[in-house]
């Protein structure tokens, strides 16, 4: 009697796990500033010229210390999300992105 073989799995990459171009929200969170939601337009758009800021969510901190942001971006490519992801994280106003 054999013993039918297992398929083989695929190795998988994070290219294989979305379809691009593909909406991905980013959460980017920094301190309470007046600015910091027009700073992080800024960076978006240097990625996105046509970003719509009505695809941005703004939470406060329940000490009002911090903002959350969820950002939805148009990942065009990986490594296109991995440019902004490097923008926003290395942005003087964010602590961090998720």
């Amino acid at each position: 009697m054999t013993t039918p073989e297992t398929p083989k799995s695929t190795p998988t990459t994070a290219d294989d796990l979305f379809d691009f171009p593909c909406d991905f929200p980013i959460k980017v969170m920094g301190k309470a500033h007046p600015e910091f939601h027009d700073a992080i337009v800024t960076v978006i758009r240097e990625y996105d010229g046509e970003f719509d800021v009505t695809r941005i969510e703004t939470r406060p901190s329940s000490g009002g210390n911090y903002t959350g942001l969820t950002v939805t971006v148009r990942a065009q490519s990986r490594a296109h999300l991995d440019d902004i992801y490097r923008a926003l994280t290395g942005h003087p106003m964010v602590k961090i992105v998720l």
